[in-house]
């Protein structure tokens, strides 16, 4: 695979990419019943359609609000409403696993003294339990949240913010790591050099910009840039 030139950040997607959102809904199956997965599929969805309408309708909320409100539709839609589990597996959002290869992935990219930061359509507050939670806290130099500009990704002001916090003036000097497929467009149009990490055998979708790079998981991340 053909590595990377002039790379000085690597900035990192966080649900999906880091953190397995599934993680909850396969913890708690047994309790949720045969539709557990289709559930899971839905909110995820849900979650990330609600991100871009309000994005486009001008009227934000928070990441956590959405997926609680993405939840409400999940369960909702499958009938399910028993008492006191949608509070059970909201808590358990505030602590996903990472997969496994992300620790020592991101200390190999820090390794060759490039600057890392995520990059994520999650709050503050969720942002710091998931990452304390998997221990990564001393792996990055920044943990940066579209709640800083109030809209998510893939606003072009979303990825101009990781630039700014991180001093890099050129868009090209920053490795942006993904697996949602519209986030590897969206910050690729942009100008990062983008590494897809195609977790789920998802096609590129038919939008603007290209990756970079193509990789199964972040375990070879270190080598290419």
């Amino acid at each position: 695979m053909e590595k990377l030139s002039g790379i000085r950040a690597c900035v990192f997607d966080a649900y999906g990419t880091l953190f397995d959102v599934q993680g909850p809904m396969r913890k708690l199956a047994p309790e949720i019943g045969p539709h557990a997965e289709e559930i899971s599929r839905l909110w995820r969805q849900k979650q990330l359609e609600y991100s871009w309408l309000r994005s486009l309708m001008g009227v934000h909320a928070d990441f956590w609000h959405v997926t609680g409100d993405a939840l409400d539709y999940a369960l909702e839609q499958h009938a399910v409403s028993e008492p006191g589990l949608r509070d059970e597996i909201l808590a358990l959002y505030l602590s996903l696993d990472p997969y496994p290869e992300v620790a020592e992935a991101l200390a190999a990219v820090k390794a060759k003294s490039k600057l890392t930061a995520i990059l994520s359509n999650g709050s503050p507050s969720m942002l710091d339990a998931a990452v304390r939670h998997a221990g990564l806290d001393k792996l990055f130099n920044m943990v940066l949240s579209v709640e800083d500009v109030g809209i998510y990704k893939p606003s072009r002001r979303v990825y101009r913010h990781a630039m700014q916090k991180l001093q890099i003036h050129e868009a090209a000097e920053i490795c942006f790591v993904t697996s949602n497929t519209w986030d590897a467009h969206g910050a690729a149009q942009f100008g990062f050099q983008v590494v897809r990490v195609d977790r789920f055998g998802l096609k590129d979708d038919r939008l603007p910009g290209k990756p970079a790079a193509l990789v199964k998981d972040l375990g070879g991340l270190a080598a290419i840039i």
